[in-house]
């Protein structure tokens, strides 16, 4: 199943899907877009084996949600924008929301791999106060600018953010050169296994889909495995 908006890079906002459904699942499925492609509005999500394509915060929201297995690809925007895979909206501290990156692969459109040294590519960048974002064990190409994530406005939210990675592998995986916001971290195994499937969105009940997800870490395996 496909959603796309043929809206274009001139088209500012325009969402392709938009989800707020509590317990919502997407399998193979394919997000197309250029800004705000899929907005992950409120409750749990899962998305697995699915492509999500767009430019600017192509994946916001305030949902709780794990994307595992899934490939972003990051298109080319116009010549005076920058691309942000994730704008994520938690308002406020004790929500227990945030998205998550698992298992997927980062990679530029062919259109933008030759201006990708021209064009800033980010991780992510905090939409609202205590936006909350984690890329782990995944792959993340040469694109992504060495600082990782960027801000929105100013210095808006660096200190109440909290942006994390760990275990990614790839030419833009190294984080010698990330930013240095208070917000920021490297975390551990331990730390890490709090946004798995399993932890982070009570996850048993995805196995009832039928959609195989990996309910731990894939390098440690702490939950049962439905694969």
């Amino acid at each position: 199943m496909g959603f796309r908006n043929t809206a274009g890079p001139d088209g500012h906002q325009a969402v392709a899907a938009r989800v707020q459904a509590d317990r919502a699942v997407f399998a193979n499925c394919r997000f197309e877009g250029y800004q705000d492609t899929l907005y992950v509005q409120a409750h749990k999500q899962f998305y697995r084996s699915c492509i999500v394509s767009g430019t600017i915060d192509f994946i916001f929201g305030d949902a709780a949600v794990v994307f595992q297995n899934c490939i972003m690809v990051v298109r080319k925007p116009n010549d005076n924008q920058q691309n942000m895979v994730t704008a994520q909206g938690r308002e406020d501290k004790q929500q227990a929301t945030g998205i998550v990156l698992q298992k997927c692969t980062i990679k530029p459109d062919d259109k933008l791999v030759p201006v990708k040294d021209k064009i800033r590519s980010y991780l992510g960048r905090p939409w609202k106060e205590f936006s909350r974002t984690i890329v782990m064990e995944s792959e993340i190409g040469d694109f992504i600018h060495p600082d990782g994530w960027t801000a929105w406005n100013g210095d808006f939210a660096l200190k109440t953010l909290y942006y994390a990675e760990y275990g990614n592998t790839g030419p833009g995986a190294t984080t010698t050169s990330r930013i240095k916001w208070p917000g920021y971290k490297v975390i551990s195994k331990e730390e890490a296994s709090k946004y798995t499937v399993g932890s982070f969105l009570r996850g048993t009940w995805v196995q009832g889909t039928g959609v195989p997800a990996t309910q731990g870490l894939f390098s440690y395996d702490y939950y049962h495995h439905s694969e």
